[in-house]
């Protein structure tokens, strides 16, 4: 059994040590002197552990109390860990941080994240106490993602884990990051590469008659074309819906891209404020009448849901199936049998709409093109104002690009 006299004489040394008292109370000694009571306990067949508080502050009267009422919770059916934060293996302190943190994520860059901590580091600690884990632990998972030549993989990967350990001692869980100092010890990032664009008008003008000529579904061919003539994402134009459009018939046709498909933070993915608008110049406008002349007319659209979510019929670029968007890498795969391959990606041409223009039109035309590619203004400021405003100084780009492209 343990004293007061004797927690409070107890000496860190170079590993944490536990001195247990009974009742599976024991002061927890961090090689830094911070003394912490925690208690274990079992739950659904499987061993806990609680984390009390720090000593001195909870002397041990005051532990063996905080015990004795983890055991009535216990008895009473209920886990002494709610509210209290839970602390058993590094899985679940990589857990509780992913819930914290996704709130602020895209839905595709959450699943990113816990895949890869699944697949990478889980198998490898996942069951290991937090308190426990070691930098040559963590330098070794992170080894053996450089071994596959998955430098930037493992960069990003350390930083993730410096997350939840700093998220666990924010939490008073942990004393220390044992990812911190990893990067002095890990494989240098290599230097990165632009993604593959054209940046002659020409050149584009013969990738875009290539495709024509190419073996491929007319709703890729045309889904590359509007891409060029939109310079938006990829995901953007896959994601499509005829409902997005706006006044195809009027005098200023517009597509409204919603935020839960641009390139944004999880906060602003449900706010229209935040819908990327992009109008539509007459070139766009007939690779759009092209589509609607594949399938069903826009304006009978059916409603009704598919068994996958999905409103039928209501891609303009459809896949094969009529109910799903093209496949991801069609474009792509288009461009490799025009003959582009490794010259140009779909991403690219917002590289050549960018580049192209800058050398055309010059620097007055820097921020209509950077707003035109859903680029952020410098201040909040001027972002309001852009929000307001701009829409026919993009729409006179937009025809001169058209125009430029299509010649």
């Amino acid at each position: 059994m343990l004293t007061q006299a004797a927690a409070k004489a107890a000496v860190p040394r170079d590993r944490a040590f536990k001195l247990a008292d009974f009742g599976g109370l024991f002061l927890f000694v961090a090689p830094t002197g911070t003394k912490s009571w925690r208690l274990k306990y079992r739950r659904g067949g499987k061993e806990r552990l609680l984390v009390l508080g720090r000593f001195p502050e909870i002397s041990l009267p005051d532990a063996r109390k905080r015990r004795e009422e983890a055991k009535a919770q216990l008895r009473a059916g209920l886990d002494p860990a709610t509210p209290r934060e839970l602390l058993e293996t590094f899985e679940q302190l990589a857990r509780a941080w992913y819930r914290h943190a996704e709130a602020g994520w895209s839905r595709a860059h959450a699943e990113d994240v816990i895949a890869a901590l699944e697949r990478d580091v889980f198998p490898a600690i996942g069951d290991r106490q937090a308190t426990t884990i070691e930098p040559p632990e963590l330098l070794d998972v992170l080894g053996t993602l450089e071994a596959r030549g998955r430098i930037e993989t493992a960069r990003r990967m350390r930083q993730r884990l410096s997350a939840i350990f700093g998220f666990g001692i924010a939490k008073g869980l942990l004393e220390r990051d044992p990812a911190h100092h990893l990067r002095r010890a890990m494989q240098a990032a290599a230097p990165t590469r632009p993604m593959p664009a054209l940046t002659r008008i020409e050149d584009c003008r013969a990738l875009l008659a290539a495709c024509d000529r190419a073996d491929a579904r007319a709703a890729t061919r045309l889904a590359s074309r509007f891409l060029a003539l939109t310079a938006v994402r990829l995901e953007a134009v896959r994601g499509m819906r005829w409902e997005e459009l706006e006044d195809l018939d009027g005098a200023e046709p517009l597509w409204r891209v919603p935020a839960a498909r641009m390139k944004l933070k999880r906060a602003k993915k449900n706010d229209a404020r935040f819908d990327h608008l992009v109008p539509l110049s007459r070139e766009a406008l007939s690779v759009l009448r092209a589509a609607g002349e594949l399938g069903v007319d826009p304006k009978l659209v059916r409603r009704e849901p598919h068994e996958d979510g999905h409103d039928t019929h209501s891609f303009v670029f459809a896949g094969r199936s009529g109910i799903a968007p093209i496949g991801e890498g069609a474009i792509g795969a288009l461009y490799a049998r025009a003959g582009f391959a490794g010259r140009h990606v779909p991403h690219g041409w917002r590289s050549s709409f960018s580049t192209i223009l800058n050398e055309t039109l010059g620097p007055d035309a820097r921020d209509d093109i950077d707003r035109a590619l859903a680029h952020s203004p410098g201040s909040k400021v001027e972002a309001a104002y852009n929000r307001a405003a701009q829409l026919n100084r993009r729409r006179v780009l937009f025809e001169r690009w058209g125009a430029m492209l299509m010649t």
